[in-house]
């Protein structure tokens, strides 16, 4: 039986012995004050009468009798080599089931660590000789000293052996202590999570603090603490908190612990860390996110449903490396092989949305299929992510789309307006154009218009403008209010607004003048300090919609502000933009006789590839001879079209005209003189607004123009003409280009939906 005096703090025999504890200075089984814990119970040892018999099985019996004194929770596992380690036998014990903030309290770390809670034993051989077993020493640290490695230098050993004068071996710990050791032996650290730490710390430097005062495990939590701390902070309040980061002497520290403490750590605690780690600013080749990379690699098996979103969220915060790469495909390998087994939306989403634009085609699919598997599960926050979702992984899923769209719709009231942004920009990137959404999303905006603000709405009008979708009354609206509130125009949002109008060639009769008027007037304002580039998309948008404010044109002629865009930024931009308004100068506003005088760089010549149904259908229709119309013809002012038919003036008879006639600005007038001149143009979707057949910008300008070149437009679309049979083609090419309808004027060509 044991017998142990708790309060006096001595040492007890397993059995009667006459031998007695020797008081040498640093003797493993003595007591000595310097180590005496307040309670009393710093250091216990027991001894084992050497009056045992040699046999094998007392030693079994011994470590029996001794086990009494271990807690119950604890073994203790002898190896042949002459070490020993404690082995944990927990009863239902698993990693897993230890919560997060509680496993440092209930896990102390491995043989690796300098005496944390372990039992150290020694034999007279140095080894555990179950013959020649004598005396075992037992030694308890109970409290908590700093991690570190152990050291086996023979000049600084942590550990010597000696003889005392009984003949017995006696083990001499050589430690230095310090006042600092004294204190952090009265008072045992108490765990604490990060939740908690990063609400009792002000800064990343207080947490290091804390970690350098009572370093405790799992060193995750500090890192955990030092991010949640940072992402309440300002950009430059982050920027100046890592950088005291960086120079706190406790940070190398931490970082040493952390490398150390991968191997027993959690796995999702490694994820955890590793995200915190980068988005802290560590550089991603120091050798601390290496080894965290090549760890969770290695652990990779470990990963659960949680863990696999938590994982392909850390790789996207990631730069590409090898490392990152390997961790990847190994991500994409597992999540293959777990696909089906995913219970939770969020858990698919997460992955699907960070799985990687690079991911294997097959895995993407086999993701969509799982996600329409779990169609009937979405939430509606769940349909208003996939948007996002589908488009971060590069993947158009039209059908999951349709769906998502049809729940966004059904739910759509007192949905927040951040929602239809991002919803709108992935639409965008997967060029997925559903007018049923848009529409419904421009009706809603335009319903509930006076809750929102002009520079949201602007934005969303932004997006519907790249989405090729025109929400009329919604444009109405924004122009109504931006007559009444003109204070809200300033150098920054006039460009996008005249782009946005002028791209979806959109006006109102009621309200048209007074808003470019109010435009204008903002333009104008802003003519000392708007750049130069904007200067000219300005001045174009207002070309492209026929009106033409006499001030900023004529400081976009001038000589310095056109070569500072003949030689700066985009050029071949700023070169097309030049032309169409030199087009428009000449063409719409002949009362302006000044013109570009720098002589402007031709534009590439876009390759043209006519119709070939149309060409057999006017070949049919105009008598089977080629001289009666012309292909691919070049006009004045950069404009092309597929055919030219020349007709008498009452359009009543074709004319003749060689293949080579090809008109130049030279004959220009010559064009001119014939009245019954017919354009045929084939045309993409892409030329109008979104299922309509309203025209966008330059396409509505070169509509416009053609006319008062006299020409008489005929619009074959194409998507519509390769559904008809050849005779119906025929019908219909005779229809448009003998008919008597009088051509549309300018104005009403500008706002015409064709």
């Amino acid at each position: 039986m044991i017998k142990r005096d708790s309060d006096a703090g001595t040492t007890a025999s397993l059995f009667p012995s006459n031998h007695t504890a020797e008081s040498g200075a640093g003797a493993l089984w003595s007591w000595s004050p310097e180590f005496s814990h307040p309670a009393g119970k710093a250091f216990e040892s027991v001894s084992v009468d050497n009056k045992m018999s040699s046999k094998a099985g007392s030693v079994v019996w011994n470590l029996r009798q001794f086990s009494t004194s271990v807690p119950a929770s604890r073994t203790l596992s002898i190896y042949s080599l002459g070490l020993c380690r404690p082995k944990f036998a927990h009863s239902k014990w698993s990693l897993r089931n230890l919560p997060f903030n509680d496993f440092d309290s209930r896990m102390r770390s491995s043989i690796r660590y300098l005496f944390q809670d372990a039992f150290i034993l020694k034999s007279r051989n140095c080894g555990f000789q179950p013959e020649s077993l004598n005396t075992v020493t037992v030694f308890r640290v109970n409290r908590l000293l700093c991690p570190r490695r152990l050291s086996f230098d023979s000049k600084h050993s942590f550990v010597s052996v000696g003889t005392s004068h009984n003949g017995l071996k006696k083990v001499n710990f050589h430690h230095e202590v310090s006042s600092e050791d004294v204190l952090s032996q009265e008072v045992k650290p108490t765990p604490i999570n990060y939740t908690k730490l990063s609400e009792e710390s002000n800064s990343l430097s207080d947490v290091l603090d804390t970690f350098s005062k009572a370093p405790t495990f799992p060193s995750s939590k500090y890192f955990l603490a030092m991010w949640t701390i940072a992402k309440r902070m300002s950009d430059d309040q982050r920027r100046c908190e890592k950088q005291l980061m960086f120079k706190h002497p406790a940070f190398n520290q931490l970082c040493e612990q952390m490398m150390r403490e991968t191997k027993i750590m959690r796995y999702d605690h490694l994820l955890f860390s590793l995200h915190a780690i980068v988005k802290l600013g560590v550089f991603q080749n120091t050798l601390l996110v290496q080894t965290l990379l090549r760890v969770i690699q290695e652990r990779i098996n470990e990963c659960d449903e949680r863990g696999l979103s938590i994982l392909s969220t850390v790789l996207e915060a990631m730069e590409p490396c090898k490392n990152v790469h390997t961790l990847r495909t190994g991500l994409w390998l597992l999540v293959d092989q777990q696909v089906w087994k995913i219970k939770h939306v969020f858990t698919l989403q997460t992955v699907m949305k960070y799985i990687g634009k690079d991911a294997p085609v097959a895995l993407k699919r086999k993701l969509e299929m799982k996600a329409l598997k779990e169609l009937d599960s979405f939430s509606v926050l769940n349909s208003q992510h996939m948007f996002e979702v589908l488009s971060t992984m590069n993947h158009r899923s039209v059908i999951l789309l349709n769906e998502c769209s049809k729940m966004v719709l059904d739910n759509i009231h007192g949905c927040p307006i951040k929602i239809f942004i991002n919803i709108l920009q992935s639409c965008k990137g997967l060029r997925y154009h559903n007018s049923e959404l848009f529409k419904g999303v421009a009706d809603y905006v335009a319903a509930t218009f006076d809750i929102w603000k002009l520079k949201q709405v602007l934005f969303l009008l932004v997006l519907f403008e790249k989405l090729g979708f025109r929400p009329i009354d919604l444009m109405n609206l924004f122009m109504k209010k931006i007559v009444e509130e003109p204070e809200f125009l300033n150098k920054k949002n006039i460009v996008p607004i005249l782009h946005v109008y002028s791209s979806l060639n959109h006006t109102n009769q009621c309200q048209n003048e007074e808003f470019l008027e109010v435009l204008a007037g903002t333009l104008t304002d802003c003519l000392h300090c708007i750049s130069t580039e904007n200067l000219l998309d300005a001045v174009c948008s207002f070309c492209i919609m026929n009106y033409f404010p006499l001030a900023p044109i004529d400081r976009l002629l001038q000589k310095d502000v056109i070569d500072d865009l003949l030689t700066s930024g985009d050029v071949g931009r700023n070169v097309h933009k030049l032309h169409v308004l030199d087009a428009c100068l000449k063409l719409d506003h002949t009362s302006y006789h000044k013109a570009i005088d720098t002589a402007l760089p031709p534009l590439p010549s876009s390759p043209s590839y006519p119709n070939a149904k149309v060409a057999e259908g006017l070949s049919r229709l105009l008598g089977g001879g080629k001289g009666f119309f012309s292909k691919d013809v070049q006009l004045p002012h950069n404009y092309h079209v597929d055919f030219e038919v020349r007709m008498e003036a009452n359009r009543r008879q074709v004319l003749w005209f060689s293949d080579v006639y090809v008109p130049s600005a030279m004959n220009i007038c010559y064009i001119y003189s014939f009245s019954g001149l017919v354009a045929v143009l084939c045309v993409p979707r892409s030329v109008y607004c979104l299922d309509s057949s309203h025209p966008r910008g330059f396409f509505a300008v070169k509509l416009r123009h053609l006319n008062i070149m006299g020409f008489h437009v005929v619009l074959v679309k194409n998507w519509e003409m390769e559904k008809l049979k050849t005779e119906d083609a025929v019908t219909f090419l005779k229809t448009k280009i003998y008919s008597f309808e009088v051509l549309p004027t300018t104005d009403v060509n500008l706002q015409s939906p064709y």
